[in-house]
């Protein structure tokens, strides 16, 4: 089977198009990236969960790029393609795609799809021009000529750095500990000490869904504002609809020492 690997920049409109670089994803080095993708998918949420917090947006842009399946003429194809306006729910990633299919027929440019994460084929949110994740661009970029590289980069109008040392995390090189906690937690938590002993139904309350704040925070990484919950009563053992606790989305996105704070 087939597939295809697509490139697009930067938030441009959904009708332009961008190179196309097509690669295996048969290959190992393709499976790989894949892999490492999905392990890590947690940072990209934790960021884009703080980037709708933020009043002034830090992020140039946050995609996800699924692997989309068909049925064409017989034989099954499919298309790696990349998709914005992430939502997750901890079991389910939604968004718009934003690439014009070549090979699959079954979705268009502009379609609002569904995906699981082991459908998921790679991440990328970039920050003042420097992209972070993105794994399996890196694995094509390794295979690249100087010329090939400069000219895929110049395509994406981005710095990829170096694709033997992909960055997860925003200034992950000078504060290794945002990987274990990201900046704003630490920072907001005086505030949102405040704010639940203000409105302590934040504790309680919970969405259509079934979602209280201990869900969301655990879906998000945030440690110190899961001990804030937890130190006014939050109860650990509140389920969602799907029936979900807060440690099971910890569990699955691999946040250890949340699952630790929840056991």
């Amino acid at each position: 089977m087939g597939f295809f690997e697509k490139i697009l920049g930067k938030q441009i409109d959904l009708g332009e198009q961008m190179p196309i670089y097509f690669v295996s994803s048969d290959e190992d080095y393709m499976q790989r990236a894949f892999e490492q993708a999905r392990e890590s998918f947690k940072y990209f949420w934790r960021e884009l969960y703080w980037e709708r917090r933020r009043i002034v947006p830090g992020l140039d842009y946050a995609m996800v790029k699924i692997c989309f399946l068909d049925v064409v003429d017989g034989e099954e194809v499919g298309e790696h393609m990349w998709i914005n306006d992430i939502d997750f729910d901890g079991e389910t990633i939604s968004g718009t795609l934003v690439n014009e299919p070549d090979a699959v027929q079954n979705v268009k440019n502009g379609d609002r799809v569904n995906a699981k994460i082991d459908e998921m084929s790679d991440w990328m949110f970039a920050v003042g021009g420097r992209a972070y994740g993105g794994f399996s661009v890196q694995a094509m970029r390794s295979r690249m000529q100087k010329g090939e590289l400069k000219e895929h980069d110049k395509a994406w109008g981005l710095d990829f750095g170096d694709f033997n040392d992909i960055l997860v995390v925003y200034e992950q090189k000078e504060h290794p500990e945002n990987l274990a906690e990201h900046p704003m937690s630490e920072n907001m938590r005086e505030q949102f000490e405040q704010y639940v002993k203000e409105h302590p139904s934040i504790v309680t309350d919970a969405d259509e869904l079934g979602f209280t704040q201990l869900h969301h925070e655990a879906l998000a990484g945030n440690l110190a504002l899961i001990n804030v919950l937890l130190a006014n009563g939050a109860d650990k053992n509140v389920r969602t609809k799907s029936g979900k606790r807060a440690i099971d989305f910890a569990e699955n996105l691999g946040w250890k020492d949340i699952v630790k704070a929840l056991a």
